[in-house]
């Protein structure tokens, strides 16, 4: 049997490796080398990132929007891209950035497609039902329940940064997700754009796993990360970048940058 989640996640960081690539290819953007069907375009270019990147980072990321624009081939790449990982490199965290969440019996078929069907390690989810509608994920002890607390985008304070009982609701939620980690496969999603953010919620969520997207593109700061979000034993994170890396002019230079960066922030 595999390593669960939380043992492939502590064996990376104790190799100091905390790099997540989000594998969330734009078809328009894809070199024009990779030729063949749509599938095919999508299955090599992400074959040639993990081929530059695998042994410097923690986890892939998968945006399933990428896949699911594509129809049945974007589906046939993302099963393809998966396959590959599971058989190359087994100790790599797999992540399904998905985000889903629904009333408990919907919210089953999405755990067994992620977990059954696909073989994920872990999934994002939305909070919003409640505990009660994620015990389908809950429950399967053996794979990581990212909760979407707060995220990077520019418009997330609408919501999350709304007072409930005198605190903003993404410490709410922080505080229900720590509650609801009774399985130890919880963790949780904070952006990097919003550092002073990232270390209340850490200091909520002790040494739970966190999620940082947001850096590259999007503009977070590695400094900032790691002295808002590591934990007690300086691990902890999993800092996520997408387009920054895997459509760079050299997506392993730019993988080995973020990397050395973030291993040098925390010493």
């Amino acid at each position: 049997m595999s390593a669960d989640f939380s043992t492939k996640l502590k064996e990376k960081w104790q190799e100091q490796k905390f790099v997540c690539i989000g594998l969330d290819p734009y078809l328009d953007k894809i070199p024009n080398k990779f030729k063949g069907s749509i599938s095919e375009n999508i299955f090599e270019f992400n074959k040639f990132i993990i081929d530059q990147t695998s042994d410097l980072v923690c986890a892939y990321k998968l945006n399933s929007a990428f896949y699911e624009a594509q129809g049945l081939e974007g589906r046939k790449a993302l099963e393809q891209t998966i396959k590959y990982l599971r058989e190359n490199h087994p100790e790599i965290v797999m992540i399904l950035d998905a985000k889903r969440g629904d009333i408990a019996n919907t919210n089953s078929g999405y755990v067994k497609d992620a977990f059954d069907n696909l073989q994920v390690d872990a999934i994002t989810v939305s909070p919003y039902l409640g505990k009660e509608s994620l015990k389908p994920f809950l429950d399967r002890n053996d794979k990581g329940i990212m909760v979407l607390v707060k995220t990077s985008n520019e418009g997330s304070a609408e919501f999350q940064n709304l007072e409930v009982g005198g605190k903003p609701l993404y410490e709410v939620i922080a505080e229900h997700a720590k509650n609801w980690n009774t399985n130890n496969n919880v963790s949780v999603v904070v952006g990097a754009t919003y550092p002073k953010e990232l270390k209340a919620v850490r200091d909520i969520v002790g040494n739970m796993p966190i999620l940082i997207p947001g850096v590259g593109a999007q503009g977070g700061s590695i400094k900032e990360i790691t002295e808002a979000g590591l934990d007690i034993n300086k691990e902890g994170i999993i800092v996520s970048s997408s387009r920054g890396i895997i459509f760079a002019e050299n997506p392993r230079e730019e993988t080995l940058k973020l990397h050395q960066e973030i291993v040098n922030s925390i010493k």
